[in-house]
């Protein structure tokens, strides 16, 4: 199989893309826990903690979300550089380490998402224990 150096370009804007929306997904997690963080230390309900755990999982899976996206970054860089300097096999081969490493940064955010949903089932939970 023949790979160009404009193979690799292509994975650009893609990996681009996620890492901007994992960062969007970060900042906005962020933002919820310090809301629930000051509504924790003026009533210590256990809906309220269980969110916050919950939010400390997601906050470490978008970490790793976003280092595997940087290795993806990385790892299509080199293998631009590998072929650019004609170094096929090389290069072939960090390709497919970054896709790699793309598709384990897409995995977890699909089990982010599915975490998300739990955090979601416990304020539908709390509505629905909660008297009118």
């Amino acid at each position: 199989m023949q790979i160009s150096v404009t193979t690799p370009a292509l994975l650009f804007p893609a990996i681009s893309l996620f890492m901007l929306a994992f960062t969007n997904r970060f900042l906005s997690l962020g933002a919820r826990i310090r809301t629930l963080h000051d509504k924790y230390r003026g009533e210590k309900d256990e809906s309220t903690r269980k969110q916050i755990e919950n939010l400390r999982v997601r906050v470490h899976m978008i970490r790793r979300m976003q280092g595997y996206g940087v290795l993806s970054m990385l790892t299509c860089i080199f293998s631009m550089v590998c072929l650019f300097q004609e170094w096929e096999l090389t290069g072939a081969g960090l390709f497919g380490l970054s896709l790699l490493f793309l598709v384990i940064s897409l995995w977890i955010s699909f089990l982010e998402i599915r975490i998300s949903v739990q955090a979601l089932d416990i304020l539908l939970a709390d509505m629905e224990r909660s008297p009118e």
